[in-house]
């Protein structure tokens, strides 16, 4: 069985406890060594054979699992976050199902929920947003027609940015261009839950100043939207005089 897991944000102790045993049993670890906190290694046993992913190629990366699976060793793929998002894990599964190998994907907790943790910001506030886009800039990966910053920027929604903070100043032009404000509120959040995490609050306008101010162009994500702000919309959730199945509406 190969195992995909989804490492968390950063810190290691935010693994899943099924991500963590999974990590303690494994015969073959290959994790993201480019984003993974290599503190999460120290859960894997002794002799257990460990691959960083981040020089090899999805063949080679193949290879090793391939070969674990076919010989009955447990194999663990550990990526950063969760692995459904900009985890290029599609592209391992098919091949693994063309080789009639099992495999099964553990959840993980994104960056991006580390990011409003370490912001401590609500994405859906009421009256401010009740829709999150997460997405990112064009670059070497180009985005879908339609799908570019400056047309998700139309819909004035929380948005989560990834692999995006080396591109402060195109990213601008692209919320500004899709209708977002010179002042709308905006925060780069480098290595969120990591020992050495920063948060760079700005505006749209702001963001390529505090950019370079804290030198952040990677391993980051930008947030855009009046949720940072101060004004919202309490919820009815817990309203005295709203009535749900758990509690009558009191006076």
């Amino acid at each position: 069985m190969i195992h995909f897991v989804g490492a968390g944000p950063g810190a290691p102790d935010l693994i899943t406890l099924r991500g963590k045993t999974l990590l303690e049993a494994a015969d073959v670890m290959i994790y993201a060594g480019s984003l993974v906190n290599p503190a999460l290694l120290k859960f894997a046993k002794a002799g257990c054979e460990i691959k960083d992913s981040a020089g090899m190629t999805l063949g080679e990366v193949l290879a090793v699992m391939i070969a674990a699976a076919k010989a009955n060793r447990r194999v663990v793929r550990l990526h950063t976050g969760d692995p459904c998002l900009f985890g290029a894990v599609r592209e391992q599964m098919d091949a693994l199902k063309k080789e009639g190998l099992e495999y099964e994907v553990v959840p993980g907790v994104s960056s991006f929920c580390g990011v409003a943790a370490a912001l401590k910001a609500e994405y859906t506030l009421p009256g401010v947003s009740q829709t999150v886009i997460i997405t990112r800039m064009a670059g070497r990966t180009p985005v879908p027609n339609g799908q570019n910053i400056a047309e998700l920027a139309r819909h004035g929604a929380t948005m989560a940015i990834f692999l995006s903070a080396g591109m402060a100043e195109e990213l601008k032009s692209q919320l500004l261009a899709g209708g977002y404000g010179e002042d709308t509120p905006a925060a780069i959040v480098y290595k969120a839950t990591w020992p050495d995490e920063k948060v760079a609050r700005c505006t749209v306008g702001t963001l390529p100043q505090a950019s370079k101010q804290h030198n952040i162009t990677k391993t980051a994500m930008v947030t855009v939207g009046n949720f940072l702000g101060d004004e919202y919309e309490l919820s009815k959730l817990y309203d005295a005089g709203f009535a749900h199945g758990f509690r009558e509406a009191k006076e």
